[in-house]
């Protein structure tokens, strides 16, 4: 299929392709997990953090510091040479920097209100980016070309292909971050905060919906 035709292909917290091979194919070259994943599986009594088989790399971000814990207990669980490479906490810091930006610029231009008034709005200290944002950023960081495929869906559409979840989590800013893919796919760099100051360049960005 089209997905399977990609020279790598990124799977996020460990979406089952089994039964769905026609919309979303089954090749997977990393799976790109939060900790809140790596978490629920080493607390069962066989490890299901894999499903993908053991040659699809893991990369994870740790959305609490005791999860480190979980990470340590996994990769002693690996029997192969495979690890788990955890983000870099520069990274986690710029995708946060990122989403905040184009959150408080939505709230300010949609309210007319000033910038204080978005973290009582938004819950400050709880907000967070999704997986999905960061696992984007990851590949435009390292992929000449990026196609983006089930970010966005139809009113009554579920959250996930792969389970029952109907409503979008409140923990994340879904419309800021769709704002910034709409800025990669024009590739309007000079939009994008903390890009001017340095030499990076954006690869070519393709939305699928």
């Amino acid at each position: 299929g089209f997905i399977d035709s990609h020279e790598a292909v990124f799977r996020l917290n460990n979406a089952i392709t089994t039964g769905f091979e026609a919309q979303v194919g089954s090749k997977t070259t990393i799976a790109f997990i939060n900790s809140n994943i790596l978490q629920s599986c080493s607390r069962r009594y066989q490890c299901s953090c894999r499903p993908y088989g053991p040659n699809v790399a893991i990369v994870l971000y740790v959305c609490q510091l005791i999860h480190l814990m979980d990470v340590v207990y996994c990769s002693s669980m690996l029997m192969d040479n495979s690890v788990i490479v955890v983000t870099d906490p520069r990274f986690d810091a710029l995708c946060s920097r990122i989403v905040k930006y184009y959150s408080i610029r939505s709230f300010m231009e949609m309210t007319g209100y000033n910038v204080e008034e978005w973290t009582q709005a938004h819950d400050g200290p709880m907000f967070h980016y999704s997986s999905g944002f960061q696992a984007i950023m990851l590949a435009i960081a390292i992929c000449e070309k990026v196609s983006i495929f089930g970010f966005g869906k139809a009113p009554g559409v579920k959250h996930h292909y792969h389970t029952n979840q109907q409503a979008e989590l409140h923990l994340h800013d879904y419309v800021a971050e769709y704002q910034f893919y709409h800025d990669l796919v024009h590739n309007r760099s000079s939009l994008v905060p903390f890009l001017l100051e340095t030499n990076f360049t954006l690869p070519f960005v393709q939305l699928y919906t």
